[in-house]
């Protein structure tokens, strides 16, 4: 079953589709993703949605490598920490396509 949910980016609001259930991790994901969003904006100033977009993304993306570097050595099992890293970069990606579609449309 799909959900939708509203979320807000740098002040930009989009309707999100998800799975049924999913709707307060989707709308924690958009929590974090604005929060950085902000924060680069910030540092670098009006770059545009679609490169802020890139941009954060990216930031994300160098995060969980290091992620995944790091912990491989804890006693967690690499399948489990790729699994958890999964599911949540499979849901992250998922709003963040939804996000930048809506950016192409306006």
């Amino acid at each position: 079953m799909v959900a939708t949910v509203n979320i807000m980016v740098v002040g930009r609001t989009y309707e999100i589709s998800c799975d049924e259930g999913q709707e307060d991790d989707v709308q924690a994901l958009a929590a974090e993703v604005d929060r950085r969003a902000t924060e680069l904006l910030r540092s670098v100033g009006q770059v545009g949605d679609a490169r802020l977009l890139v941009m954060v993304c990216l930031m994300m993306a160098d995060e969980i490598g290091e992620l995944r570097r790091r912990d491989g050595s804890a006693t967690t099992s690499q399948d489990e920490l790729d699994a958890t890293l999964s599911t949540r970069l499979d849901a992250l990606t998922r709003t963040i396509e939804a996000i930048a579609e809506r950016l192409e449309k306006a």
